[in-house]
C-alpha cells in the first residue's frame, strides 16, 4: 500500500517558497511536488495529536515519555516583500 501526505498551503503562497520538514529543507521534485494549493509528499508524515488523560498523566508523573511520530512542515514565502513562515499546516495521509 502506497502512502502520500498532502499539506495545505496557506493562501497567498506564490511560485517562490521554501519547505522544511522537521527543520530540514526539502527540494521540489525530489522530496515533494506542488499540486495547486497543496504540497504532496510520497511518504507518511504525521502529527502526534492530542494526548489522552492517561498518557498526559504518565508524562506528568514521569512514568513514560511520548514517542509517537510528530512531523512539522514549515513553508517560508514572501508577502508584500516580507518573509513569512507558516507552520502547523493542515495535512492528510492518503493510502492507495
Amino acid at each position: 500500500m502506497r502512502e502520500t501526505t498532502r499539506v495545505q498551503l496557506p493562501a497567498g503562497v506564490g511560485e517562490r517558497f521554501e519547505v522544511f520538514v522537521n527543520g530540514v529543507q526539502q527540494q521540489v521534485g525530489k522530496d515533494f511536488r506542488r499540486e495547486g494549493g497543496e504540497l504532496v509528499f510520497e511518504r507518511n508524515l504525521a502529527r502526534e495529536g492530542r494526548l489522552g488523560f492517561w498518557r498526559w498523566l504518565s508524562l506528568f508523573l514521569g512514568v513514560a515519555g511520548t514517542y509517537r511520530q510528530n512531523d512539522s512542515v514549515d513553508v517560508v514565502y514572501e508577502v508584500n516583500g516580507r518573509r513569512t513562515v507558516a507552520a502547523v499546516l493542515p495535512m492528510r495521509v492518503e493510502r492507495s
